[in-house]
C-alpha cells in the first residue's frame, strides 16, 4: 500500500463523494473488507482521480457513462451526486444522460433519469 496515494485518494474521495459517505464507508470497514476500502481509496481515487490530466468534471462525465453502461445504479447515484459537487450543471447533466440513453439504450436512460430526478429533488430548496 502506498500511504501517499491512499491519503491523497481519501482527500479526493471526500471532496467528490462527501465526508459523510466516506466516513460511513470507512467506519463500516472490518477485517474482511478494510483492504478493499483501502484499495478503492488508493487505486481509484489516489492513482486515477489525482492525475490532473483530466479535470474532476471530465472524470465525473466519464464515470457516469461507464457506470450507467454497467447498469450499476447505486454507484451511478453516488457519482451523480459527485458530478454535482464537481460543478456540473443540470443542463450539462441532462445532456450527459441523453447521450447515455442514446449509446447505452433507453432503459438505461430511464434508470439514469429516475435516479437524477431523485437526487436533484433532494437538493432543491423546500418552499
Amino acid at each position: 500500500m502506498d500511504k501517499t496515494l491512499l491519503d491523497a485518494g481519501l482527500g479526493v474521495r471526500r471532496a467528490v463523494l462527501g465526508d459523510e459517505y466516506v466516513d460511513r464507508a470507512m467506519k463500516a470497514a472490518d477485517d474482511f473488507n478494510k483492504p478493499f476500502q483501502e484499495i478503492v481509496s488508493e487505486y481509484c481515487w489516489g492513482l486515477c482521480w489525482t492525475d490532473e490530466t483530466l479535470t474532476r468534471r471530465e472524470r465525473s462525465i466519464l464515470n457516469l457513462g461507464m457506470i450507467a453502461a454497467l447498469g450499476k445504479m447505486h454507484e451511478f447515484e453516488l457519482h451523480f451526486r459527485g458530478a454535482l459537487r464537481n460543478g456540473l450543471t443540470e443542463s450539462e447533466l441532462r445532456a450527459v444522460l441523453i447521450q447515455i440513453a442514446v449509446y447505452c439504450g433507453i432503459p438505461v436512460g430511464v434508470d439514469c433519469f429516475r435516479t437524477a430526478r431523485q437526487v436533484l429533488g433532494e437538493n432543491k430548496p423546500k418552499p
